[in-house]
């Protein structure tokens, strides 16, 4: 089953909108419920991962305003990404800060962009956008990031880490 295989890429997105388990849980099962019961609106069978990830991603932002939580990247989500490994612990912390820092727009294209690595077309179709914007925001969102951290780290390190 098609749902089968993107379960996992599914949870780990819930859960870097959510921030806890029975959150994303939540938001993880809601879009499964809205995606079977509107699977008649899928027009394209091959772009079903693209649509059901813009599911998701729109449950998880509705879940958050019902909630008026704010959101925040916390240290197991960066574990969980291969591309920190190699960041010391003080620069993984500064990124973490900077992270929380930016504007949501930017930090979602961010994540979708770097660490779950779908490429702009894919984050266009999930954010149901131009992808002119996406990259747009993309730079932003990493210019943000540079500014945040041309204080910290005045070294070629910064390119590295942003």
């Amino acid at each position: 089953m098609l749902i089968h295989e993107e379960k996992e890429k599914m949870y780990r997105m819930a859960y870097m909108y959510m921030r806890n388990e029975d959150d994303a849980l939540e938001v993880f099962q809601e879009s499964l419920y809205k995606a079977l019961n509107s699977i008649n609106t899928l027009k394209n069978n091959d772009y079903f991962s693209t649509w059901l990830m813009r599911i998701l991603i729109n449950t998880a932002i509705a879940t958050l305003k019902k909630k008026q939580k704010l959101v925040s990247i916390n240290n197991e989500i960066f574990d969980q990404v291969e591309n920190t490994e190699h960041l010391r612990t003080e620069e993984h912390l500064d990124l973490l800060q900077a992270m929380e820092e930016i504007e949501e727009k930017y930090k979602t294209v961010l994540l979708l962009r770097f660490y779950q690595d779908y490429t702009v077309k894919q984050i266009a179709a999930f954010l149901d956008c131009p992808e002119g914007t996406v990259k747009t925001n993309i730079r932003r969102g990493l210019d943000l990031l540079r500014t945040k951290l041309k204080g910290v780290y005045c070294d070629d390190r910064q390119n590295s880490i942003v």
